[in-house]
């Protein structure tokens, strides 16, 4: 199994981090947090549909590309490096595969707060044992107050308004999945930023006369970090390669991908956060805004227990 980049997967995931680059700066996070309700700014999300990318996993039959998840998979771990407060997954893993891609899509699945609540144009919500589309005007909104600001949650509820999407527990399971490793693809993005600010964080302090990096058991730190992301990646490749070509593996893949993504984010949050000293607390400090995050996603669509409680399961 080669876990290469393709040209054309190389192509769209080189473009995203361009436009993330440009557009989806630690300031821009903040902004987010800090929008009012129903005001989050869409350049970056725009840009995003112009690209392609909500359509990616929509059938050419629909009117998107047909592609299947290994081409979304490097794009979320990108959005992940950044922090992206919109709700990609939800739209673009998750809710464009089962009705198109419909415009800013949130959604329950994942658990009781949901994401980019107060901004999502529809929501794909769970009621009793049917998926349902739901239009933003036919919920109400509870705000919720949650570690990561920019994530903006709410819990939501909804009447007998909205279109059956599907009733078979197979299609709710794989959108579970589909959850599942798109948020895992996001935590190694995390991981991988937190990691890269913290290197550059200890080369530029000094301590004693030298950076503080040279200290033995700061490396250490962070080369336990960088292990730990360097086995969780291909996991999530390879859960990619299930869930696009409907492995009977599938749920055990991706849940050992969530586990293991989960495990090596906040792993590496930790490490982070005791190279950086008490500073990478403070707001002020941009890996503060990478840590909520890796907080917030480690437990979204099942923690690192739940998921590898399904591995047991699966083996057994």
């Amino acid at each position: 199994m080669n876990f290469a980049l393709s040209d054309d997967q190389a192509a769209f995931r080189d473009a995203a981090r361009d436009l993330f680059a440009k557009e989806m700066t630690p300031a821009d996070v903040r902004a987010a947090a800090a929008a009012p309700a129903g005001e989050l700014d869409r350049g970056v999300w725009a840009s995003l549909d112009t690209m392609g990318v909500l359509a990616l996993l929509v059938p050419e039959a629909d009117g998107g590309l047909g592609l299947d998840e290994s081409f979304l998979i490097p794009i979320l771990e990108e959005a992940g490096r950044v922090a992206l407060p919109h709700p990609l997954v939800e739209s673009a893993m998750v809710a464009a595969p089962l009705v198109g891609a419909v415009g800013m899509v949130s959604s329950d699945l994942g658990g009781p707060n949901v994401a980019c609540a107060a901004d999502a144009d529809r929501f794909l919500l769970k009621r009793g044992a049917s998926l349902v589309l739901v239009e933003r005007g036919d919920v109400s909104l509870t705000p919720l107050p949650t570690v990561d600001a920019a994530r903006r949650a709410a819990r939501v509820e909804s009447g007998l308004a909205g279109r059956i999407v599907s009733s078979k527990k197979s299609v709710i399971e794989l959108a579970l999945d589909r959850g599942a490793l798109g948020t895992a693809a996001m935590l190694v993005g995390l991981g991988e930023a937190m990691l890269d600010m913290t290197v550059a964080y200890v080369v530029d302090r000094h301590q004693f006369g030298v950076p503080v990096g040279s200290f033995q058991a700061v490396k250490h730190h962070l080369a336990d970090a960088r292990l730990a992301l360097e086995f969780a990646r291909p996991v999530v490749w390879r859960a990619a390669w299930s869930v696009a070509h409907d492995a009977p593996t599938r749920a055990r893949d991706v849940s050992t991908a969530k586990a293991m993504a989960s495990d090596a984010a906040e792993l590496v949050a930790r490490k982070a956060l005791q190279c950086h000293g008490a500073i990478g607390y403070t707001v002020e400090a941009d890996l503060h805004l990478f840590l909520k995050r890796t907080w917030a996603l480690s437990r979204a669509w099942g923690d690192a227990a739940h998921h590898a409680d399904r591995v047991v399961a699966a083996l057994s």
